[in-house]
């Protein structure tokens, strides 16, 4: 078993300096790998028109991506828990290097489930081992390392709808074959990251592992926390599945907009839910998770249920706010369960977020179903309300100690 040392008490000089340069090169990764998952819900409006789909084969197709980006990832950290390999995050490029140039050339319903099944399986080996490289060169700020790597691929998320805007909205569905480029650059960041945490498993003291503050709670305190986190991430991230799935085709059916209108007001959404994520890790740092956590949920609430009585102005307002809000939730959720189960790294990493894409995947089938039998607006009206179970928080543990980095 690993030994645990407390960084608060007395062994501070256990603890590495961050390492700048690997959160950046990560979070750049991290930029490269879901601006191409980000392609995925941004030719939505293409693939339905050219193949007349329907919304429910629409929330399909996100499901069998979010499934296959969330079901291998607890397993995956699991594994490399016990068996780092540094050079997986290579093999999940190559994965999603394949579903791009698969979806392409797909011109029917099941070759697309296929190419967006080869991007969630590259997801899925990227994230639980970029999680672990992020913790290792945090420096003991684990939640600032968060919000550096959760920044990036949240502002990958945000480029993906612009540039399927400008670059594939005008030509065809062919011109998707452009992100090779973006695969190309991210394998060049991961091969020289891999060298880094290749040294870095290598000249680690065997058999310790640093962690600042660590936590005694009771195993019972423990269980009922991660089941607190993963209701609040239910309800967060079915929520955020009506905005990354759906939101194109709701401000083009309320105000009547092009597809190359309504790419550019998601810009903005995620462009705001990139910045937002800037400030969940390092405000957790400073006054506690749990509260970083409740409000950024709960938080959201009265503006997630104004939008959809809002003109399009103010639904650009709203969206703003609601974004900046919303994704503060994920890095501080993140790392608290980190500090949970501290010697689980990979393991509660790939949970969490597989989880979370787990949700993304059941919300966009059930609510593609739903929009199916009513209307994309009346799904707004209904998902407004699900922000409200972020009240929940309010019975998490407080992790926040006088000690806290």
């Amino acid at each position: 078993m690993d030994t645990i040392v407390n960084v608060s008490s007395k062994n501070k000089d256990l603890a590495q300096k961050t390492v700048y340069s690997i959160l950046f090169s990560i979070s750049f990764a991290h930029l490269l790998n879901d601006l191409i998952q980000a392609i995925i819900p941004s030719v939505y409006p293409i693939l339905k028109q050219n193949y007349n789909l329907s919304f429910s084969q629409i929330g399909l197709i996100t499901f069998a991506f979010q499934l296959t980006a969330s079901i291998f990832q607890p397993f995956v950290g699991y594994y490399t828990d016990k068996h780092p390999k540094p050079f997986s995050q290579i093999y999940g490029m190559l994965f999603s290097l394949a579903g791009i140039i698969s979806i392409s050339f797909a011109d029917n319903f099941y070759w697309i489930l296929l190419s967006v099944m080869l991007i969630g399986t590259g997801s899925s080996i990227f994230h639980p081992e970029s999680a672990r490289i992020s913790n290792l060169a945090s420096g003991g700020r684990r939640g600032l390392a968060q919000s550096i790597f959760q920044v990036g691929g949240n502002f990958g998320t945000a480029l993906g709808p612009l540039l399927v805007a400008l670059i594939v909205v005008p030509n065809s569905q062919v011109y998707i074959l452009w992100f090779i480029i973006a695969a190309t650059i991210g394998l060049g960041i991961l091969s020289k990251i891999a060298f880094w945490y290749r040294d870095h498993l290598i000249n680690r003291q065997p058999k310790k592992v640093v962690f600042a503050d660590f936590q005694r709670l009771s195993k019972s305190k423990v269980k009922w926390a991660i089941a607190i986190l993963l209701i609040v991430i239910f309800s967060k991230f079915f929520y955020s599945a009506s905005l990354s799935t759906y939101y194109t085709f709701y401000v083009m059916d309320k105000f009547n907009l092009s597809i190359k209108e309504a790419q550019f007001h998601m810009f903005i959404y995620l462009f705001a839910y990139a910045a937002g994520t800037i400030m969940g890790g390092p405000l957790g740092d400073k006054i506690g998770r749990k509260y970083v956590i409740w409000l950024s949920v709960f938080g959201a609430a009265p503006f997630a249920l104004l939008l959809p009585y809002v003109n399009l102005f103010w639904t650009d307002v709203l969206m703003i706010i609601i974004g900046i809000i919303i994704s503060s939730a994920f890095p501080a959720i993140l790392v608290y369960a980190q500090e949970l189960l501290p010697r689980k790294l990979g393991m509660v990493s790939g949970l969490f977020y597989g989880f979370a894409f787990g949700m993304g995947a059941l919300g966009s089938a059930l609510l593609g179903t739903l929009a199916d039998y009513t209307s994309i607006q009346y799904v707004y009206h209904v998902c407004s309300f699900l922000p409200l179970i972020g009240i929940i928080c309010y019975y998490l543990p407080n992790l926040k100690n006088k000690n806290a980095q």
